[in-house]
């Protein structure tokens, strides 16, 4: 049974940091990406990072980039976000989603693919992140 499941949020200052978790089950990471999105209230779901699973590329919304890490633990079968210098409107449920790599001619999302919402085909449950004093 496949599965993700996020965990690691909740309510930060401005400033601070936050590790989210992506703990996935029932498949093998190495052939999907994984990607972070984040929805807050009142507005869309919106990507955050990828990691292509077969080669390592790492995409970056540009809202977040240089503040946020995507990383891996294949021990684990883990996929981390970690959340540097947090602002109020990171505030949102942040959701983890998997991506077949056989679904694209590179073997993972390009530049232009990666925070297509329609690619992924699973799910976490979200994790809320609330930035504020």
């Amino acid at each position: 049974q496949v599965q993700l499941v996020e965990s690691g949020g909740g309510l930060v200052q401005p400033g601070g940091s936050l590790r989210l978790s992506c703990a996935a089950s029932g498949f093998t990471l190495d052939d999907y990406a994984i990607g972070w999105f984040r929805q807050a209230p009142g507005k869309g779901r919106e990507g955050v990072s990828c990691l292509r699973s077969s080669d390592g590329i790492i995409y970056y919304s540009d809202s977040v980039k240089g503040r946020f890490t995507i990383s891996r633990d294949n021990a684990k079968n883990t996929v981390y976000l970690q959340m540097n210098s947090l602002k109020p409107e990171d505030s949102a449920t942040y959701y983890c989603a998997r991506a077949e790599a056989l679904r694209y001619s590179d073997y993972g999302p390009t530049l232009y693919e990666w925070a297509r919402i329609g690619d992924y085909d699973y799910w976490g449950q979200g994790t809320q992140v609330t930035v504020s004093s």
